[in-house]
């Protein structure tokens, strides 16, 4: 009896010290560990508290409570300061040590390629890779949550951004053309026959102002209409002293031939004339009906011209139509009143701002475009007709403000989208979402955030696929109890 105690006894303190001594062989290779050389170990106190029991032997056989082997012999302490067998000996059977990080103990290693095998204490897979511990902080989190170090956060450049409350905009480009406001076009074209005797505008795009003089005419019939005029006229005046019936007959002659230069288009100013000087004259002059330029000019110094011929066409361009074509599935957001932003390609370097003020309510078939009309102010007259723009009308999507984040932040797999977010500082959480309505690079999200939660959005992919992969370890591979629980870690 007394040589079976001194071999258990020889043999413990040879496990001991191969113990120590494994543990600085390998402290350069685990986290937590400092190397201390193979004299300066000492056996642990009795006091402590062992985190589990190694057959003496050193086969693959643990405890977590004190018993024996077969032929008569205890297992053998193993203290927290000295639980780190070799890591190509350990098995994937035995407690984890505990972190001297801060962030709690480590409960399990896991596989470094991601497959469901895990390991209670430090070791290496079959391509001699180590595995990475998960701590008790972690392990505590939702599924799939991730730590990132501080380090290796600035080394992949995560970012995040805070999901806001907005109302989402988006933007509806178009392209279209100028051309002139109906309301200010105006034509010259005589009521009447006549000749031109005299131009005086000659040339197609001149300004010209309201009343300028445009060209004379003489036309035989206007000449004898003002003639009937001014004959009853004098008749008028020479019944002054006639009877009622009389009086009244001619100043019915009288007001006839007015109404008839009236018909003619002859203007008020001449008619003035008439009635002062009682005398007809041989040409009529006739002017520009407003501000403008010369869009077209028919009139050629001594032409015929018929009644109703344009003559001149004039237009004021201080403000300007822009006849935009925008596809058929934005004609739904854009209603009169909405602001626009013009690019012209003439002028790249300025931008110009208008008004919609109606949507046609037909559609190009072929284009599958609706034609939208947008009136812009144009004092300096740069805009031309026929000149080429690009329009972005910034419709609403909703008047009632929405949780939205950037659209990198969303990770959409095709039957699923999910998010990052961040619940503390290098600790990050992913969490599906139900996503809404796109715009000007935001997402709306109708459940699964919060407004003031910060989202990942850049380098979201690399720790989704971390995620990913710890979510499968905590599916297909539960982590092993821990010692003190009365169960035995997992063979």
């Amino acid at each position: 009896m007394t040589a079976h105690r001194t071999r258990r006894f020889i043999g413990g303190i040879v496990l001991v010290a191969a113990v120590a001594g494994s543990l600085w062989l390998s402290a350069d290779r685990l986290p937590g560990m400092v190397a201390r050389p193979a004299e300066a170990q000492q056996a642990p106190p009795p006091t402590r508290q062992p985190l589990y029991y190694q057959d003496p032997s050193g086969r693959p056989e643990y405890s977590a409570m004190p018993r024996t082997t077969a032929d008569g012999r205890d297992f053998v302490p193993v203290y927290e300061d000295t639980a780190a067998p070799t890591p190509l000996a350990v098995p994937a059977s035995a407690p984890a040590p505990a972190s001297s990080r801060g962030r709690g103990r480590i409960l399990y290693y896991r596989n470094p390629m991601g497959l469901p095998d895990t390991s209670p204490m430090p070791r290496k897979d079959s391509m001699g890779m180590d595995y990475i511990p998960v701590y008790e902080d972690e392990a505590n989190q939702p599924a799939g949550t991730v730590s990132v170090s501080p380090e290796r956060v600035q080394m992949l450049g995560v970012r995040t951004e805070v999901a806001t409350e907005r109302t989402m905009m988006r933007s509806i480009r178009a392209v279209g053309t100028v051309v002139v406001d109906e309301g200010r076009l105006a034509v010259v074209a005589p009521r009447f026959e006549g000749w031109i005797q005299r131009l005086l505008v000659n040339q197609t795009g001149q300004p010209v102002r309201r009343g300028q003089p445009l060209f004379e005419v003489y036309s035989p019939e206007l000449a004898a209409a003002e003639q009937e005029y001014v004959i009853a006229r004098q008749a008028e005046g020479a019944m002054v002293h006639a009877d009622a019936a009389a009086r009244g007959s001619t100043a019915g002659i009288a007001s006839a031939a007015l109404t008839r230069l009236r018909n003619f288009g002859l203007p008020a100013e001449e008619v003035a004339r008439l009635r002062r000087s009682g005398t007809v004259s041989r040409t009529l002059t006739l002017s520009s009906p407003m501000d403008g330029v010369v869009l077209e000019k028919a009139a050629l110094q001594g032409m015929r011209f018929a009644p109703g011929e344009t003559l001149y066409r004039i237009a004021d361009l201080s403000a300007v139509w822009l006849l935009a074509d925008v596809f058929e599935q934005d004609l739904g957001l854009v209603s009169p009143g909405q602001e626009a932003n013009i690019t012209m390609t003439a002028y790249p370097d300025r931008r110009f701002t208008g008004n919609v003020t109606f949507v046609y309510p037909t559609l190009n078939a072929a284009t599958r475009t609706g034609r939208v009309r947008i009136e812009i102010p144009n004092p300096e007259q740069l805009l031309r007709p026929e000149m080429y723009a690009t329009v972005e009308i910034a419709a609403p999507l909703g008047a009632a403000p929405v949780v939205a984040v950037p659209d990198s932040a969303v990770l959409d797999s095709g039957t699923r989208q999910a998010v990052l977010v961040e619940r503390a500082p290098g600790r990050y959480e992913p969490r599906a979402v139900s996503v809404g309505r796109r715009a000007n690079g935001q997402v709306e999200i109708r459940s699964g955030v919060a407004a003031g939660e910060k989202v990942v959005v850049g380098a979201n992919f690399l720790i989704d696929a971390e995620s990913n992969l710890r979510a499968a370890l905590q599916s297909f591979a539960p982590p092993p109890q821990a010692p003190g629980t009365g169960q035995e870690p997992p063979r």
